[in-house]
C-alpha cells in the first residue's frame, strides 16, 4: 500500500459510503464481521448493514481520506477519515482488519 493509497475492500466502504449504496457497503465486509463503534458492537452482515442505516448511509454519511497506513499485523490499517452528514461530523482513525480481500473487523474509536 502506498502512502494514501487504500486496499479495495476499504476504497469499496469509502466509495459506497459516499455514494449512499448499502448493498455494496455492507458486500466490502465478510459474513462474519466484527464491528465496534465506540464500544457498540455488531456482528455479520445483518449487524453491519443495522450500523450503516443508523450511524452511516442511514444519516447521510461521507467520507474524506485523511491518511491511511499499515497496522501492526499482516492485514490490519488504521484509517483516518474526515466525517461529515447528519450524525458524527469530524476526524478520527478507523481500525480495519482484512481478510480474503474484505473486511473482518472494523473498530471506531
Amino acid at each position: 500500500m502506498t502512502e494514501n493509497r487504500l486496499p479495495a475492500a476499504i476504497q469499496d466502504f469509502v466509495d459506497a459510503t459516499n455514494r449512499g449504496d448499502s448493498d455494496a457497503f455492507v458486500a466490502a465486509f465478510t459474513d462474519d464481521a466484527y464491528l465496534n463503534d465506540w464500544g457498540r458492537e455488531f456482528h455479520g452482515h445483518d449487524g453491519v448493514r443495522s450500523w450503516n442505516r443508523t450511524d452511516n448511509i442511514g444519516k447521510r454519511s461521507r467520507f474524506e481520506l485523511v491518511s491511511a497506513q499499515p497496522g501492526a499485523s499482516p492485514g490490519s490499517y488504521i484509517v483516518t477519515l474526515t466525517v461529515t452528514g447528519d450524525g458524527f461530523n469530524g476526524t478520527g482513525p478507523m481500525n480495519f482488519e482484512l481478510r480474503d480481500g474484505r473486511i473482518a473487523s472494523l473498530r471506531i474509536s
